[in-house]
C-alpha cells in the first residue's frame, strides 16, 4: 500500500510516498482502506520530531483520524464488518492506504456525510466534546470562550456551544475569521490583536468555560475574563508552554485549569471517549445539526502542500486528504 512516511525530522519536504506492507488486524481489530484523513498540529510536530508515535502506531507514518471502509476484521470483532463505512481516530498511521484499529475505536458513518466530510470530523469533534463537555461540564446557558475559532477544534466548538444552548464567543487573529464563524453559532467575537483580548470579552460576558488552544499568554488573560467558579480547559499551546500568571485569580475566582490530551492515553479511555462520541456527537451529525467544516481537499501526495497550508494558519476549518 501507499503511505506518506517521514524520512527524517524536518520541514514539508521530508513527506515521502512509500510502499508499505499492508497490516493485517489482530483480535478485535478491523483493517480499514482509507479514503481520505485529515492534517493535524500534532502531525506538524511529529515531522518535526517533536511529538512521537505512541508506541502501537507506525512511528514515521503520521495520521490520527480517518474515513472509510473495512475491508478485513479480525478475531472476535463483533461490532462491525466488511462494507461498512466507519471513520475515528487512530494513534498514527492515517496517512496511507489502509491502517487497522480497534473496533470499539471506530464509528458508522453517517449516510450524509462523504468520505472528505467524515474525515474532517472525529479529532476536531471529539477533542471539542470531551474538553468542553466531558473535561469542563459546560451546560445550557452558560457562556463559552473559544480560541482561535477558524481552526479544525474551534469550528466544532462553536457548534457544540450552540448545540448545547450556551452563548458562544471567540477570538481570531482576523475580523475575517470571526465573521465565518457566525453561521456556525458564534454569537459574538473578538480580534486577540497581541494577544490580548480579557478586557473585550468582559465587556460581552464573563465566560464559565474557556476551550485554550493557544496556551502561552493567552492563559493570563483568560483568568482576567474568566467568571468566579469557571473553568478553562488547555488543549494546545500554540503560543508557548511557559507564561506567568496571577494565581490571587485562580484562588479569588476558585477557578479550575483542566490539562486534557487525547493521543496518549489508554486505549480503555479513547475507547470511553470514542463510544460518548458515537452516542452523543454522531446523532447531530447524522440530522444536520453539526456540520464538518472544510478548508481544502487535497490529494494523499499533497501532504507537504497540506502541511504548509496548515503552519501559514490562513486556513478556515479543516484540511483533509483525499487518499
Amino acid at each position: 500500500m501507499r503511505a506518506i512516511a517521514i524520512q527524517k525530522p524536518g520541514g514539508p519536504e521530508v513527506l515521502t510516498v512509500v510502499e508499505r506492507p499492508l497490516p493485517e488486524p489482530s483480535r478485535g481489530e478491523v483493517r480499514v482502506r482509507v479514503r481520505a484523513t485529515a492534517v493535524n498540529r500534532a502531525d506538524l510536530l511529529q515531522r518535526m520530531g517533536a511529538y512521537p508515535a505512541p508506541p502501537d502506531a507506525p512511528p514515521d507514518v503520521p495520521g490520527l483520524e480517518i474515513a472509510g471502509e473495512v475491508d478485513a476484521v479480525g478475531p472476535d470483532v463483533r461490532r462491525l464488518a466488511i462494507g461498512d463505512r466507519v471513520f475515528g481516530l487512530v494513534g498514527g498511521g492515517g496517512y496511507a492506504e489502509a491502517v487497522v484499529a480497534h473496533e470499539r475505536a471506530l464509528a458508522r458513518i453517517p449516510e450524509r456525510l462523504t468520505f472528505e466530510q467524515a474525515a474532517a470530523v472525529p479529532e476536531a469533534f471529539i477533542t471539542a466534546h470531551d474538553a468542553i463537555v466531558g473535561q469542563a461540564g459546560l451546560a445550557g446557558g452558560e457562556s463559552l470562550l473559544v480560541h482561535a475559532v477558524g481552526s479544525g477544534v474551534g469550528t466544532a466548538a462553536v457548534q457544540l456551544g450552540r448545540a448545547l444552548g450556551a452563548f458562544v464567543i471567540g477570538t481570531a487573529r482576523t475580523a475575517e475569521k470571526l465573521e465565518r464563524a457566525r453561521p456556525l453559532g458564534l454569537d459574538a467575537g473578538v480580534v486577540a490583536e497581541g494577544g490580548r483580548f480579557a478586557d473585550a470579552v468582559r465587556k460581552i460576558a464573563e465566560p464559565a468555560v474557556v476551550l485554550e488552544l493557544v496556551g502561552g499568554g493567552y492563559l493570563a488573560e483568560d483568568l482576567r475574563c474568566l467568571r468566579t467558579l469557571g473553568r478553562i480547559v488547555l488543549v494546545g499551546l500554540l503560543a508557548g508552554r511557559r507564561h506567568e500568571v496571577d494565581l490571587d485569580l485562580v484562588l479569588t475566582r476558585r477557578a479550575r485549569i483542566l490539562g486534557t490530551v487525547l493521543r496518549s492515553r489508554p486505549l480503555e479511555e479513547k475507547l470511553a471517549v470514542m463510544r460518548v462520541f458515537e452516542e452523543q456527537v454522531v446523532p447531530l451529525l447524522a440530522r444536520g445539526k453539526l456540520e464538518p467544516v472544510i478548508d481544502t481537499v487535497m490529494s494523499l501526495d499533497q501532504a507537504a502542500a497540506a502541511h504548509e497550508r496548515m503552519a501559514s494558519n490562513e486556513g478556515f476549518g479543516k484540511i483533509v486528504l483525499r487518499v
